[in-house]
């Protein structure tokens, strides 16, 4: 893998998308941690390694409501042998015994509820038929019960030391009861990471202009944001660059000083406006790439400044979408020791014939449907890297290598799993 260092912007040495992800991937640097507490951990990446600081469970519990005996006083117990034991106690979960279990006695126990040390097994309700005489409450059973039976051990779950979670693990509902049942209210994560958003361009509106002839309005920094909040950042949008190279040099200068990211939309296409492509010449930074083989985005940029990495993603909104999922959000994951920062591949069965053919790999967006029991993979009807309308449909980035003639409906393809995607 090599840098390009390009003497001038036009010089565009095209990688594979796994090695612009590697190169990514080399140069990030973990980020710091903080101490939060449990309640607002959901969605965080552990930066330490949890161990069960008891067994679990941490007694014998009963696994039904019942009664706790002892196994032997049951033995050649049938129908036409039964035996009758004193119910001497009642267990509620949360209580202790109180009474001691001897042969012949047995304790009523409700699910959950500590064992009495003597018992070794709990005989479910329905097994047995309850009756008084003279002022004693007794059970009757009409066959054995083993020892051991409907009781959960000491550590079934979890032994003392065992390793609940490791490093880089997200938290979310299940991993919070896990860590609550232990008593860890603290838990040790990566702080997000803060990233600054601009976009660039003399033809930006903002949001709440009215439109323009000849204008657009700067949505690409609001879809971005959304996307870096999905990966775990804390997106900040700062104000659009015009299209003046010393004003954005500022601007990002300024950036780097404050944020973990940066990221800007457009201005990286090869024309006479490329405010990034000359930013990225800078003598103080690292230039990673600066095309990629792939559409849409192929002239996605990614440098190091300080340590800090840049992304310039183009301005077209599809190509923007598409840079920050392949690019920007495995960064964010990495720098909080996410363990599978990268979109999830499967394979599916592609839907329509899609006829587009290119010398680069497709990044087709799509959407997934299971029909008859198959994977299926439907492009969306527009994926030109201008249109944004599609995105909002799309919960998968459909592969299409590069190809001299059309993929067929019924071809398996590849398939990347976008966030939110409910299959």
């Amino acid at each position: 893998m090599t840098n390009p260092n390009p003497s001038s912007k036009m010089h565009r040495s095209a990688i594979q998308v796994k090695e612009a992800q590697a190169l990514i991937q080399a140069h990030v640097r973990q980020g710091d941690t903080e101490i939060i507490d449990l309640a607002d951990a959901r969605g965080r990446f552990l930066a330490q390694e949890v161990t069960a600081p008891h067994p679990y469970p941490h007694f014998r519990r009963s696994g039904m409501d019942g009664f706790a005996i002892i196994s032997s006083d049951t033995l050649g117990t049938s129908t036409e042998n039964p035996i009758l034991l004193e119910v001497v106690d009642e267990i509620p979960a949360g209580s202790l015994p109180s009474v001691a279990i001897v042969p012949g006695t047995a304790s009523r126990i409700m699910t959950g509820a500590k064992v009495p040390d003597q018992a070794d097994a709990v005989v479910m309700l329905e097994m047995t038929e309850a009756m008084e005489n003279q002022g004693r409450t007794l059970i009757q059973l009409k066959r054995e019960i083993e020892p051991g039976k409907n009781i959960t051990p000491v550590g079934f779950e979890l032994s003392e030391g065992d390793v609940i979670m490791k490093k880089g693990r997200v938290i979310s509902a299940g991993e919070v009861s896990v860590l609550a049942t232990f008593g860890i209210h603290q838990v040790q994560v990566y702080k997000r990471p803060r990233v600054a958003l601009f976009s660039t361009g003399s033809e930006l509106l903002g949001i709440e202009e009215p439109i323009q002839d000849g204008k657009i309005r700067n949505s690409n920094t609001y879809m971005l944001a959304c996307q870096i909040r999905d990966a775990g950042g804390e997106p900040v949008i700062l104000d659009a660059i015009p299209d003046d190279l010393q004003i954005a040099k500022q601007r990002v200068e300024e950036a780097f000083q404050y944020y973990d990211i940066v990221v800007t939309t457009g201005g990286v296409s090869v024309g006479d406006f490329d405010i990034m492509a000359d930013l990225v010449r800078d003598d103080d930074v690292t230039m990673l790439f600066n095309k990629v083989t792939m559409r849409p985005g192929s002239v996605t940029t990614a440098a190091v400044k300080d340590g800090k990495m840049l992304f310039a993603l183009s301005g077209n909104p599809g190509a923007c979408f598409v840079g920050c999922e392949l690019f920007v959000r495995p960064a964010i994951g990495m720098m909080q020791g996410n363990t599978q920062p990268y979109l999830t591949e499967i394979t599916a069965v592609l839907g329509q014939r899609y006829n587009k053919i290119n010398n680069f790999t497709r990044f087709v967006r799509g959407s997934l449907q299971v029909e008859d029991g198959q994977l299926i993979a439907h492009p969306a009807s527009l994926d030109e890297s201008g249109v944004m309308i599609t995105i909002k449909d799309s919960d998968c980035l459909i592969i299409v290598p590069p190809a001299s003639e059309a993929l067929e409906a019924g071809t398996k393809v590849k398939v990347l799993r976008l966030a939110g995607s409910s299959i």
